[in-house]
């Protein structure tokens, strides 16, 4: 089958084309012909070297795809040839085929496409574990950093399909304008705006999920809510900042990091039949991903210059 796996680390030219052995399915997993694979900024990370697949997982990126099942492993029982599903990867999305547990697939959900729904299954995952990470609560008010990107526009509406108050911050006052037509109460260009001052002003945030890192911290310290709690999921403005202690103590705040590629495959199951249990119903409808353009998956590193220049609305798919 064809891959398109990264020959080095460095930019977006390392991406080529490779032939490699079809995968086989072991004791509980499927193959999937892939037809969808969504681009994360996680794939860009490992392009760079920072972030290699976990053992045991292919080397190239890709973690999440949409296709069907060509073949299922022995003691298989929620997955049948044919099925369209789609499924959250450790890693190896940008193939033609993939092998995963049936744990980690989902049904590809009416009313969407391959490529929305290669779009949907990381981000939905992100966004709900992490919420479940906060507690977060309906009526609760939630500030989503970078919402109009992959996993932000689904935390956008996420949240407001949960019954939380949602607030957001996006790179101009158009993009901030959608994240509003998406379910933010109000959204902030935090180009040109002093957003943790409007957030406080506003009683804070309960919950703030954080895509920035770094560079963030200190604003998002002032703009939580007694009691609040920032998620860290990202690190595209830095990895190490200072906190102060003093604010977190008067305002009973928590800091809480997570990841997801690299939980225990039982984890990662429980993440996946939450997200059937209480996304599925909400898509189309009230939830739906965003794709901003698809390439093909010998164009990946085209696909990859787009994320990394910004601006994109939603998600990138690669297409075989």
């Amino acid at each position: 089958m064809n891959v398109t796996r990264c020959a080095a680390a460095g930019g977006p030219e390392v991406l080529r084309q490779a032939t490699v052995p079809d995968p086989s399915s072991r004791p509980g997993e499927v193959i999937i012909g892939v037809e969808a694979s969504g681009v994360n900024r996680a794939d860009v990370l490992q392009r760079k070297g920072h972030y290699p697949s976990p053992p045991g997982a292919p080397e190239w990126p890709g973690l999440e795809v949409a296709g069907t099942v060509s073949a299922v492993g022995e003691g298989v029982t929620a997955r049948r040839v044919g099925d369209r599903v789609c499924a959250l990867l450790p890693g190896g999305g940008y193939a033609e085929k993939v092998a995963v547990h049936e744990s980690l697939t989902l049904p590809v959900p009416a009313g969407l496409s391959m490529s929305e729904a290669a779009a949907l299954v990381e981000a939905a995952c992100t966004a709900l574990s992490n919420l479940r990470e906060a507690t977060a609560q309906a009526g609760e008010t939630l500030l989503v950093h970078g919402g109009l990107g992959g996993v932000g526009s689904i935390a956008v509406q996420l949240g407001a399909a949960l019954g939380m108050r949602v607030l957001a911050t996006a790179g101009g006052r158009d993009r901030a304008d959608r994240c509003v037509e998406l379910g933010a109460e109000a959204a902030f260009d935090y180009r040109t705006e002093d957003w943790a001052t409007e957030v406080a002003a506003r009683g804070g945030a309960d919950v703030i999920l954080d895509v920035v890192g770094a560079a963030y911290l200190e604003p998002n310290l002032r703009a939580l809510a007694t009691d609040g709690r920032l998620v860290v999921i990202g690190m595209q403005k830095g990895s190490r900042g200072e906190l102060d202690l003093g604010m977190l103590l008067a305002k009973r705040a928590r800091v809480i990091g997570t990841t997801l590629r690299a939980r225990p495959l039982e984890e990662r199951a429980a993440i996946v039949a939450d997200v059937e249990r209480t996304v599925w119903p909400l898509v189309p409808d009230r939830v739906r991903p965003l794709v901003h353009a698809t390439f093909p998956l010998a164009d990946a590193a085209a696909a990859h210059t787009m994320l990394e220049a910004g601006g994109v609305t939603g998600s990138l798919v690669l297409t075989t």
